[in-house]
Parts: C-alpha cells; structure tokens; sequence
C-alpha cells in the first residue's frame, strides 16, 4: 500500500482573513440595528432584512474562525485531514437555526398581512439606506482583499494558484444582503408615498424565501460532506478513466472518495493489475488531478482479483 500526503487547508491569505473579521463585525452590528428598529417601528421588511443579515453573519463568522482554528491547529496530528470540516459543521449549525428563523419571519409577515400594523416609515427607511450603504462597504472591503491576495499569487508566481473560495463564498453573501436591503427600501419608500403598505409584509414573505432556500441550500451541502458522500462528483469518473488507462489487464478493485477541503479530496483506491504495474505509476496519473491532495494506492496480483470488481 502507498499514500501520499499533503497540507489540505493552509492559510494563505491574511488580508482575506482580516476583511471577513471586519465584515462580520460590520454586518453584526447592523443586523441588531436592524432588527431592533424593524421591531420598535413595525417594519417586517427591515425585520426580514435584519435576519437575513444574522443569516450571512453566523456564515461570515464560521468563515472568519476557519481561518483561525485552520492556522491554529495546522500542525496537531489529531487532525487526519486538517481542520476543514469544523466549518463544514458551523455551516450545518446556524442552517438549522436559519430555518427557524424563516418560520418566525413567516409567520409574522402572514399574521401583518391580515392584521396590519401601523409602520413608522419616516424612521425606518434610514435604517434600511443604512443597512445598504453598511453592505457596499462590506463589498468594497471583501473585493479589495481578493485584488491583494491575486497580486500576491501573481507577485510569486505560483504555478496552480486558486481562487479563495472562503472569501468568494463570503463576498457573495454581502451582495445577497445588499439586494435584500433594496427589497426593504423599496417596500417602505412604497408605503410611505404610495400607501402600499402591503408591499412591507410582502417583502417580508420574499426575505422569508430567501433564507429557507439558502438555508436548505446550506444543510444540503453540509450534510452531504459531512456523510461523505461524494461518490457521485466528477472527480470519481475521472479516476476511473485513469485506472482504465493502465496497461490492461487491469480492474478496479475498490473506489472511495471523499472531501477534506474546499475542492480537495482525498482517495483510497484498490486496482488488481500486472505485476508490471506499480503503485507509483498508478498514482503518477492521479497526479494531474490537483484536487485529490491524498492519495492511497493498493496494489494486487490480477489473479488476486474477484470474479466481479467491487466499487463502492
């Protein structure tokens, strides 16, 4: 049997890591804003608004502490496969509170909808425009520490550089924030000079949407690399053809893959081939996969092989 090792989630990229600090601090400061206003003023739009907002700053701290625990324990050997999945965790945590954040949200903006309340539009639409301006910032901050970590790459010219999928993940959640902050503006500046009051609760059932989907979306990718289940990704195909493209005869074994980072798997790979095969040749043609990060190979005689290959 042969493996071959290597560091799974290095931090290499403290810029990012201390722009998501200073944006999950500005979005957290802004979702209590929000929510107490939208609640004192009778606002569900800005209330959807402000836990929509407590939707991306829980994801914004699980990725700012991912970088942190990551470089913390870089080197404990009790991590097999680094520390990834404790984020994958956090994740799985707050979709689980988000969802019922969104029945809550729901539930209040049904009840507005047939019992309407009074709503103090001349307060509230300031704390919307607040909560959007908060989020172009947040934007800026995030764009900006992506454009310092490519010139860095570029400056020493890494061969296989990546994209930071932590900071493109959490870029992504400001910008959700920032159109949910329009929905808000829309719906009070709709109330306040059309007398479309409706438009505030409905607007609230559209933020309602907005985090159950992202919540579902959340628990649906968690879930599945927590159980490992990845048997069904691209990346197991491609293994496949590489076992296939060994001087024949060859037959594949046992087949496991799994996720340990963000977009790096490790592999475990049985093949029966010819004595002329070789552990090292097989993972020779593994290694134009930049994702698979571990790899181990067992090798065994063909005659060693079963009447039917087992994959699983």
């Amino acid at each position: 049997m042969s493996a071959a090792h290597s560091h799974v989630f290095d931090v290499q990229n403290p810029v990012a890591e201390r722009r998501t600090r200073q944006v999950m601090w500005l979005t957290l400061v802004m979702m209590v804003i929000e929510i107490v206003a939208g609640t004192l003023f009778g606002s569900m739009a800005l209330l959807a608004d402000g836990w929509h907002m407590s939707s991306h700053a829980l994801a914004l701290g699980v990725s700012a502490g991912a970088y942190a625990l990551a470089r913390h324990y870089a080197h404990d050997p009790r991590f097999a496969f680094g520390t990834w999945k404790i984020e994958v965790l956090g994740g799985y945590t707050s979709a689980v509170f988000l969802l019922g954040v969104a029945g809550y949200m729901g539930f209040e903006s049904v009840s507005r909808l047939i019992d309407p309340a009074p709503i103090r539009f001349d307060e509230a639409i300031p704390v919307a425009v607040l909560g959007l301006i908060v989020n172009v910032v947040s934007a800026w901050l995030l764009s900006t520490g992506a454009r310092r970590h490519d010139h860095h790459d570029h400056a020493h010219d890494h061969p296989h550089h990546h994209h930071d999928l932590n900071l493109r993940s959490a870029y992504l959640h400001v910008l959700a924030d920032a159109a949910t902050s329009v929905l808000a503006i829309v719906a009070l500046a709709g109330g306040k000079y059309y007398g479309a009051t409706w438009l505030d609760p409905v607007m609230g059932l559209a933020g309602t949407i907005l985090v159950a989907r992202w919540a579902l979306g959340l628990l649906r990718d968690t879930g599945r690399v927590l159980l490992d289940a990845e048997m069904d990704a691209p990346l197991v195909a491609e293994v496949k053809q590489a076992v296939q493209s060994l001087p024949q005869p060859a037959i594949l074994r046992d087949l496991h893959v799994w996720r340990v980072g963000k977009g790096k798997y490790a592999c475990i790979v049985s093949i029966a081939a010819d004595v002329t095969v070789t552990a090292d040749e097989v993972r020779g043609r593994l290694t134009v996969h930049e994702e698979l990060v571990h790899v181990t190979v067992e090798m065994a005689p063909i005659a060693a092989a079963s009447v039917t290959p087992r994959e699983r």
